[in-house]
């Protein structure tokens, strides 16, 4: 670390549990974020500021009017461009010293497997459960961290999964692939602005922590958010022993 990135970084680096050692494991690090909308946008911006040294975001969509009311990573001149690149613009902005690849691509299991294989840390900011499901195959696949989070209407959820460690659930124990959920869209169902941003940034908090080594983390709990009411509630998560996806006799990824 060079002294410009120490006073870049000075803020993290005054914190008696960050420090420089903490920051140097940000720089060398690569974040995978799959997702450029309203929780990916938020979770960009402060992994890009944080100084995660290269982060890869995907995701296939373009700009709509409609993204702008929350997903804050995107400006008016961006409508009609792919979200990735858009968000990669302003992350350059933010902090130019960091490498950004956009994918402008609704990646396939085929492809999410390759690109999490080379991640320090997966964020989970994407939109539909197929999504999902895939993204938390390859990360059991890979043994690789994932921070999911969601958020419709006035509604949020965050939880870790640290898929590294050998007692840890998976998303797949908490929202089974077979199950009756009903899959729900801001577009149909509306989505308090705000909200994706308080999710969004605890993900890049929770994935910074999981880099750097500091503090704990969410693994094994998940928080649900009241937007409406101001109230967080937390449920404890178990790792399901005939889960397919991380049991004992679990499918092939």
């Amino acid at each position: 670390m060079d002294d410009r990135q120490r006073l870049r970084y000075s803020r993290h680096l005054l914190l008696n549990e960050f420090g420089e050692e903490a920051q140097e494991r940000l720089l060398g690090a690569h974040a995978l974020v799959i997702g450029a909308g309203g929780l990916g946008s938020s979770a960009l911006l402060y992994l890009a500021s944080s100084g995660v040294g290269r982060i890869t975001v995907c995701d296939g969509d373009t700009v709509d009017l409609t993204n702008l009311q929350r997903q804050v990573v995107h400006r008016n001149d961006s409508i009609g461009k792919p979200k990735a690149a858009s968000a990669a613009a302003t992350l350059s902005q933010i902090n130019p010293d960091i490498r950004i690849e956009p994918l402008e691509e609704r990646a396939s299991p085929e492809r999410l497997l390759a690109l999490v294989r080379g991640a320090d840390v997966v964020l989970d900011c994407s939109d539909n459960f197929a999504t999902r499901h895939a993204l938390n195959r390859a990360c059991v696949a890979h043994r690789k961290p994932l921070v999911s989070g969601a958020g419709i209407r006035f509604d949020g959820q965050i939880a870790v999964f640290d898929l590294r460690r050998d007692d840890a659930p998976c998303y797949h124990c908490l929202f089974a692939e077979e199950s009756e959920a009903q899959e729900e869209r801001c577009a149909t169902m509306g989505v308090f602005a705000p909200l994706v941003g308080i999710v969004g940034a605890m993900q890049a908090m929770e994935a910074i922590k999981l880099i750097a080594g500091v503090g704990e983390t969410l693994a094994g709990r998940l928080m649900l958010f009241d937007a409406l009411a101001g109230r967080w509630h937390e449920v404890r998560l178990a790792r399901d022993p005939g889960c397919r996806v991380c049991g004992a006799h679990r499918a092939a990824a």
